[in-house]
């Protein structure tokens, strides 16, 4: 058995496909997700970077994902997620975020810049700009980087 997990902003989907592990940091502590996990809500943490296992990716087969950034080479996919919600029901979890981007699709100097910039700016304002600032280190965790 697998899971199906589909990765979702109001602008579309980001990845849907089958897995056999999720990991997601939710307000209440750490989740991870395999087949047959009692239904569960979380509310994701802003900031945060969700990893899925990918069906195959653990035995080396391809599980049509190819080693990219942000997975160490492990066949981890890591996304950046801006807040959301974490649904687990009959082996499906949806994770339904504000924002994501996958690591592999992160431009880290824009990141890196986003970052600098917001940080700079949250000194004096602890909501909006910090809550940004936690959103571009998380897609730098996301694609392999320290932030």
């Amino acid at each position: 058995m697998t899971l199906h997990v589909m990765l979702v902003v109001p602008e579309g989907q980001v990845w849907a496909g089958d897995a056999e592990r999720v990991v997601a940091k939710t307000l209440d502590g750490d989740i991870g997700v395999l087949t047959g996990h009692t239904p569960v809500l979380g509310i994701l943490a802003g900031g945060s970077v969700v990893r899925i296992l990918p069906q195959g990716a653990s035995s080396g087969g391809s599980g049509g994902s190819s080693p990219q950034a942000g997975t160490g080479g492990s066949g981890w996919l890591q996304a950046a997620v801006g807040g959301g919600f974490l649904s687990v029901a009959d082996d499906k979890v949806s994770i339904l975020a504000r924002e994501a981007v996958l690591g592999a699709d992160v431009d880290r100097s824009a990141a890196r810049a986003g970052l600098d910039e917001a940080l700079g700016a949250a000194r004096g304002d602890e909501s909006d700009q910090a809550a940004q600032a936690n959103y571009y280190a998380a897609q730098l965790r996301a694609a392999g980087e320290d932030a």
